[in-house]
Formats: structure tokens, sequence, C-alpha cells
């Protein structure tokens, strides 16, 4: 049976002048203004139109690229968003932020050696910059390269020993290392610091699954659906946790809630496909199976 432990990765969005990069055009910093209120509340369309403009007005605005490539990540726009920031960078090398959120945009394309890269640069153009070290970790994460993102954490850590998304994430590398004792300790920081934070109690959960703590692992899940009613991979994980139970209807309206949510994750209709199989019914669990198959491909 196969499961998969979801994770974030935060990024910071500049949405407004930091006295980096600012326009001495009145009319672009009154666009960049819009563009940024429009962002604020979601309307990611009317703050690409008033970021163009306020490019049109001052070619040379860092902020203005910069924060137009940010709605279009937001768009999943990345290879927009990538040009944006890499405009900001040629008008400002030692931008730091536009470095930052470059690398973001390449681990969302899973160019990984590039986000690195990018990260690293920001780090060096800011040594504190807790959130560069952060997000570095999560791209190790993804290469498995796990002393390399511990050191990173632990580096985030110490800047903002308050930062609980950090926490998260150096429990992450704790997990895949099987060090679960370290890996819960991290966990329960990162609730006691941010009681809201759905990533973390599916996370536990997990750690509680693989050490067989069943009825601790459903407490997680259900409280990081509590946090996030959208949360799929809570869904997904409390159903396999069921499975462990053999709580087989359970399990199921887990998956049939996750492909609810997802039709399109296709390990939630092979481990229902597992749970309907456990029952007898041959007729769903082949249905199962075979929708998983074709999601493959």
């Amino acid at each position: 049976m196969r499961k998969l432990l979801g994770f974030c990765v935060l990024v910071v969005l500049i949405s407004s002048s930091n006295g980096n990069g600012q326009s001495a055009n009145k009319e672009a910093e009154e666009a960049l203004r819009k563009g940024n209120n429009a962002g604020q509340n979601n309307d990611l369309s009317t703050a690409i139109i008033n970021f163009t403009k306020a490019i049109e007005l001052d070619p040379k605005y860092v902020l203005a690229y910069n924060n137009r490539g940010i709605a279009y990540d937001a768009l999943k726009k990345y290879e927009e968003s990538l040009a944006d920031y890499t405009k900001a960078i040629e008008l400002d090398p030692k931008y730091e932020v536009a470095y930052f959120n470059r690398g973001f945009t390449y681990f969302n394309l899973k160019k990984y050696p590039e986000s690195i890269a990018d990260y690293t640069k920001a780090i060096e153009l800011d040594p504190k910059y807790v959130f560069a070290y952060n997000n570095r970790g999560d791209v190790y994460n993804a290469l498995k390269k796990y002393e390399e993102s511990l050191a990173d954490f632990t580096k985030a850590i110490e800047l903002d020993p308050k930062l609980a998304l950090a926490y998260n994430n150096r429990g992450i590398a704790y997990d895949a290392l099987k060090k679960y004792e370290e890996s819960l300790a991290d966990y329960i920081k990162a609730i006691e610091l941010d009681p809201k934070l759905a990533l973390a109690y599916n996370n536990r959960g997990k750690v509680y699954n693989a050490l067989k703590k069943y009825p601790e692992a459903i407490a997680d899940y259900t409280k990081a659906i509590e946090l996030d009613p959208k949360y799929v991979f809570a869904y997904y994980s409390r159903g396999f946790t069921y499975f462990n139970l053999k709580k087989y209807p359970e399990a199921i309206a887990d998956y049939t809630k996750a492909i609810e949510l997802d039709p399109k994750y296709g390990d939630s209709y092979y481990n229902r496909g597992v749970a309907y199989k456990a029952l007898g019914k041959t007729k769903e669990a082949e249905a199962d199976f075979a929708k998983a198959k074709a999601l493959e491909k």
C-alpha cells in the first residue's frame, strides 16, 4: 500500500515597497500601490494590469517586475514569473528578494539545482534571510539530501526560534531518516508555536502511524482536517491508518473524500481499491485499480 506525505513550501511575497527598487515616477508608484491592493484581495488579473502599467510608466521599476512575478506565480504562470524575477535581478543584481522568489518558482517547476542556486544567492546577499534557509531546506528535502536540509532548517530556527514552519520541515527530514523521536519533538514544537498549523498535525500523525500509535495518528489527522477541511492528504493518511486498524468502511470513506477533493490523485483510488478488496468487493476494487493505473499514464 502506498502513501504520501504532503508538505508546503513557504514563500514570502513582497507586496509593497521596502526601500529597494522604488520609482521616482509618482504615477508608477500609484499603479504599484493599486496592484498591491488588488493582489492582497486575490484579484490577480487586476494586480497584473496595474503592475504592467507601473512598468510601462517606469521600465526600470524593480518592485513592479518582482510583484508582477508574484502574481504570475500565484496563477501558476511560471515562465512569466521567471521572466519578471530575472528582469528584476538584471535591474538590481543585489535585490535578494527577487532571487528568493525566483528560487520558489524554480522549485515549483522541479528545477532543483536552479532553485538552490537562487536561495544560496539570496543568503549570500542577506545572511540572516530566515526564509531563504527554510526554503532551501525544502529543496534539499525534495532531493532527499536530508543532512543538508537539517542544517538549513536548524539555521532558520537559530535565526527565528518562533518559526513554526521550520520546525515542521525539520521534522519531515528527521522522519525521512527514521529519527522519530526528534521528528515528534519538532512537530510538537511547531504545534505549540502555531496551534492552527494543519501541516504539523498531519505530519505528526504520519510519525504516530509509523510507530503504530494508531489512535494518536487518527486524532492528529482529524485535527488537521478540522483546521483545513480541504486537506487531501489528511483524509488520505487517516484512511491509511483506518486500514491498518482494519476499519475498512472508514478507510473507504476517507479515500472517497480525498478523491472528491483531488480526482487526479491515483494513490487514493489504489488504496480505496485495496480496502474494497479486503471487504470482498471485487468489482469496486477492480474499478479503482483500473482508475489508478489510468492516472499513472
